[in-house]
């Protein structure tokens, strides 16, 4: 992909480190009001690393709380119903925290913070909180489009260049490998629903019911179906209110080289992978993931 012309007003954000973890320079300039932020009891965190089905689960959690009421499910775009917790961006687009003082309880609140970096108060408040994993391959092929046709993100460069620096974790949210595991492995000492990208892809319904099970709700048969039915990706995809398209005009979200919500499959990495690029992912994989009791699959 060739570099997109500059768009007035919007600066392609820097990596920094915060507390050992790469965020775009947007977002790290918010951090000291972040890390203070201060949950309630009944705020429900929907976490993923980018790109592994935030908003797909976002929609899900809220079409479950609205007992399948499209209208209401309708009323605003994903990112004014569910704000994201560290969000940071030239003026005048509201933080995250600015957004959130003004949301009503119940609050759902968006993360992709690894583990180590969510504020302490969800934990103290003991909030349910809903993770989606998603595997690797798959991740940071959506995650390389994304990171082009944003430009509130850091510009991605080549696409040989963007899978060596996610194997680093030299990019925002840092090591992906980190980020899975770490949840995986704190999922019990909190209420944490963790999940799988996968699942979802493979038995929606199935996966729609543990949902509704960890949030205490009970919906009859053909609400649930109706939930199913609006929440599949070729739906979700013509939603205006879920496509990101809303925010196209403000100059930050480029439609024009790629759908925000672009495939949504399971295997689509085998179209950017070279043989070698994935034989050395693959070993790479197998190091960092040693001793992992948590398993991906890559194919459905």
């Amino acid at each position: 992909m060739a570099e997109q012309e500059s768009t007035p007003n919007i600066v392609r954000p820097v990596l920094v480190t915060i507390e050992g973890v790469q965020l775009q320079s947007n977002f790290a300039a918010n951090w000291d009001r972040v890390k203070v932020f201060q949950a309630k009891p009944d705020d429900l965190l929907l976490a993923t690393y980018p790109k592994a089905g935030t908003t797909w689960i976002t929609e899900i959690v809220d079409m479950i709380n609205n007992k399948g009421d499209v209208e209401k499910c309708m009323r605003g775009p994903t990112h004014e119903r569910v704000p994201f917790l560290e969000f940071g961006a030239p003026k005048p687009l509201p933080t995250g925290i600015e957004q959130l003082a003004i949301t009503p309880s119940p609050r759902m609140i968006k993360t992709h913070l690894p583990y180590q970096l969510v504020p302490k108060s969800f934990w103290e408040q003991n909030c349910k909180v809903i993770y989606v994993a998603r595997n690797a391959k798959d991740n940071v092929v959506s995650y390389y489009h994304f990171d082009w046709i944003c430009r509130l993100e850091v510009l991605p460069g080549p696409w040989e260049e963007y899978l060596e620096n996610f194997m680093k974790g030299n990019i925002s949210y840092g090591s992906w490998y980190d980020h899975v595991k770490k949840w995986w492995e704190n999922k019990d000492r909190h209420r944490i629903l963790y999940m799988f990208y996968e699942d979802m892809k493979k038995d929606l319904r199935k996966e729609v019911l543990r949902i509704m099970n960890f949030l205490e709700k009970e919906l009859p048969e053909e609400i649930i179906d109706k939930i199913v039915h609006h929440t599949s990706f070729e739906v979700m995809k013509e939603n205006p209110m879920a496509n990101y398209s809303t925010v196209s005009g403000a100059g930050f979200l480029d439609h024009k080289t790629s759908h925000f919500m672009r495939k949504g499959s399971v295997g689509d990495w085998k179209n950017y992978f070279t043989v070698a690029q994935n034989e050395r992912f693959d070993a790479d994989y197998k190091k960092k993931m040693a001793g992992a009791t948590l398993k991906f699959v890559d194919e459905l």
